[in-house]
């Protein structure tokens, strides 16, 4: 079997791999989804039961569904898209607060599974379900359906509406476009921690701008409407509610939403109020916001301002069990975590995100080195802090590391902690059950079987820091390449922009690229400032000139590379999607002196065009600095009108049910291309969206793609 059919089959070999793990609080049970095999992309829903680590199936999909097709309503293919979720079956789950009971969607339809017992019954339901989630206590189940959020008794008996749209512009119990693709935000409610009543987001989406996605392969379909907030528009309305269970009493949270309009994070823990982290709309300020219950009046509890803007964080603003504040800041060049007062690490750690909180500690995610010095590059290991005791500084410790550099992350309940890792040495992820000492040793309880297929090719990257500035860059040759075989042409591989770092750690993350390289190149990654996981300066260095500070790290990086390892800098290719496919268009555009072919995919190519919470963030708004948009933009870029022996081959690829970055940008970029005299190739791929999931798509689009190069870079 062929590498690229491989990938497509197993969707990027994630098929089979144990995912979404839940720890009980007692530590007796870890819950997770698994497809049954490789190539079997519906999730099941599993239960390991400890110590004695017997597996079993809480609920099959096709079992559940006695063998139908799965039917999926709008809402969902929507939420699975902003989360990328490319996999079918059970997909996601949630669980009460004893993980005894498990709720979830399958084809629209309501079920809930015991966990202890391992069964699985259908739960009535009054249409297509989106997102349900049980009480704390396990009795209910709240799920939305036509932006209407309900609950169902869990034995099945009362149902009942809490809040009803009023309109089809509004929707209760939802996340909003900008939440759900750019905030990290994918839910829009909250169970109370006595399970009697609900925090509720209403999205009200009238005053956001109507696009249309036509599907020009069926001209006897009519087009999809989309409410898309592009950058300089207006955004849906949110405002969030407090609702009784019983549906007796509907209280409205209030806050300064003129200057704070967007709801970033709701946190509702059993150790305070509410929590909310609102946003101004530059995103260089925010609020966390305590909630008082009774009235829906909010206070302010801590404020953060930033120059440049701020980041949002997976897993915080939260509480401690004794009341502090669990938060990720920016300080001093550095980015930390801190619990109250208190500082917790030091610019020797560079957090990314808050995994848990204990009664003693927090678990966390971190890149060593920050800004005290390179580390391994792409190292992202799980730590433990602890928030007790005094001083002003506490102390950390990383959990379960042999030493060798990985990709990590964690989840916990009681002294029970799920550790998934994955590192160069070994294709996929090691998925290890751990008891937690504390003293911090740890016990190992076994290992989660991932039945995901092996790959047909290694890879072999070899990462490390390059240039002035040490940019963090991964080089991959051909398999079996000799030092003394020549030079070879050089494939550029990046995504190079916020929130996407690509030289990581971690095999699989590499195999596409391998495959490349075996083509015949020698495939550079680099990480560019604007990537995430060094330090925040080295993040925000991007602010206001996107595509110059990209560009010029790209650049440096080749040159840089190219004095250790045998590059042939007169054939320099670039390939890349969404923000890579950005990049590669500018590179072949600005700089035709370096780069000799670009495939751009799905690129954003003029910022106007894309959405608000992310292109505000690093431009501001058009009507503010249209410099700014007109300077990162392709379709005004001077390469468009250079001389014509400037020319350099490009593909531009993009799906046209894409409502993400929408195909406007490519057929906006051919035009231009077209009226100043300049050749060029479009594939456009009917009804595919930004995630590329269809199998014959994902695998003859590296085939095409290794054509093109190979035909533009002359590469036998």
């Amino acid at each position: 079997m062929t590498f690229p059919r491989q990938y497509a089959r197993t969707n990027r070999f994630t098929l089979g791999a144990p995912r979404a793990f839940t720890v009980a609080p007692d530590g007796g049970r870890v819950v997770f989804l698994r497809s049954h095999n490789g190539t079997d992309r519906a999730n099941g829903l599993w239960v390991r039961e400890l110590p004695d680590g017997k597996e079993f199936p809480a609920a099959d999909p096709g079992v559940l569904l006695e063998g139908a097709e799965e039917e999926l309503p709008p809402e969902e293919r929507a939420r699975r898209e902003r989360s990328r979720e490319g996999s079918a079956g059970i997909v996601a789950y949630a669980t009460d607060n004893a993980v005894e009971l498990a709720a979830f969607a399958l084809s629209g339809r309501l079920f809930a599974a015991e966990l202890r017992a391992g069964t699985a019954r259908e739960l009535p339901a009054a249409g297509a379900v989106v997102d349900p989630r049980p009480s704390p206590d396990g009795r209910r189940v709240a799920y939305v359906t036509g932006g209407e959020l309900r609950t169902v008794a869990s034995d099945g008996s009362a149902e009942q509406a809490l809040a009803t749209p009023e309109s089809d512009t509004v929707t209760y119990g939802l996340a909003e476009f900008i939440a759900a693709e750019e905030m990290g935000r994918h839910r829009g409610y909250w169970w109370s921690p006595d399970s009697e009543r609900l925090l509720v987001a209403r999205s009200d989406d009238a005053p956001v701008t109507r696009w249309w996605i036509s599907d020009p392969a069926n001209p006897d379909r009519e087009p999809t409407e989309i409410a898309y907030p592009a950058a300089g528009t207006a955004n849906a309305e949110v405002t969030l509610h407090l609702l009784d269970v019983d549906g007796g009493g509907r209280l409205e949270v209030t806050w300064d939403r003129v200057r704070y309009p967007y709801l970033a994070r709701v946190h509702w823990s059993a150790y305070g109020p509410p929590l909310l982290l609102v946003q101004a709309r530059d995103q260089r300020s925010q609020l966390c916001l305590t909630v008082d219950p009774a009235t829906g009046a909010t206070s302010p509890l801590h404020a953060e301002d930033d120059q440049v803007w701020l980041e949002l964080f997976a897993g915080v603003p939260a509480w401690t069990p004794d009341g502090r504040l669990v938060r990720i800041e920016d300080e001093a060049g550095a980015r930390v975590l801190m619990a109250g007062d208190r500082l917790l690490t030091s610019a020797a750690l560079h957090v990314r995100a808050v995994l848990d909180i204990g009664e003693e500690d927090i678990l966390f995610s971190a890149s060593p080195g920050g800004d005290t010095g390179r580390a391994d590059p792409g190292d992202i290991g799980v730590y433990r802090a602890s928030f007790r005791g005094s001083g002003d500084k506490g102390g950390w410790e990383r959990l379960a590391t042999d030493g060798v550099p990985h990709v990590a992350s964690a989840v916990r309940g009681g002294d029970t902690v799920v550790l998934s890792s994955a590192s160069l040495d070994r294709p996929g992820s090691l998925v290890s059950v751990l008891r937690l000492a504390e003293d911090g040793q740890t016990e190992p309880l076994g290992t989660i079987a991932s039945y995901a297929e092996e790959p047909v090719i290694g890879a072999a990257p070899r990462l490390l820091h390059v240039g002035k500035r040490e940019i963090p860059a991964a080089v991959l040759l051909p398999t079996g390449h000799r030092e003394g075989d020549g030079p070879l042409p050089v494939l550029m591989d990046p995504y190079g922009g916020p929130h996407g770092q690509r030289v990581v750690a971690a095999h699989n993350a590499h195999l596409t690229s391998q495959w490349f390289a075996d083509q015949g190149f020698a495939v550079l990654v680099v990480d560019g400032r604007g990537t995430p996981g060094y330090s925040p300066g080295w993040e925000k260095a991007i602010s206001r000139d996107l595509a110059a500070v990209n560009l010029t790290d790209q650049i440096d990086a080749l040159h840089a590379l190219a004095e250790t390892y045998p590059l042939d800098l007169s054939r320099v290719g670039i390939r890349g999607w969404s923000y890579g496919g950005l990049l590669a268009g500018l590179a072949v555009l600005r700089r035709p002196d370096v780069f000799h072919a670009g495939v751009v995919g799905a690129p954003v190519t003029d910022q106007r065009l894309y959405d608000t919470h992310y292109t505000e963030r690093y431009l501001g708004t058009p009507q503010d600095d249209p410099e700014a948009y007109a300077a990162n933009s392709l379709i005004t870029d001077r390469g468009l009108s250079g001389a014509a022996d400037e020319y350099r081959p490009m593909m531009l690829i993009h799906g046209l049910a894409d409502d993400n970055v929408v195909v406007a940008h490519t057929l906006r970029l051919s035009s231009a291309l077209l009226a100043a005299g300049r050749p060029h190739e479009v594939l456009p791929l009917s009804g595919v969206t930004h995630m590329t999931p269809q199998e014959e798509v994902a695998e003859n689009l590296l085939l095409l793609q290794v054509a093109f190069l190979k035909r533009s870079l002359g590469v036998v």
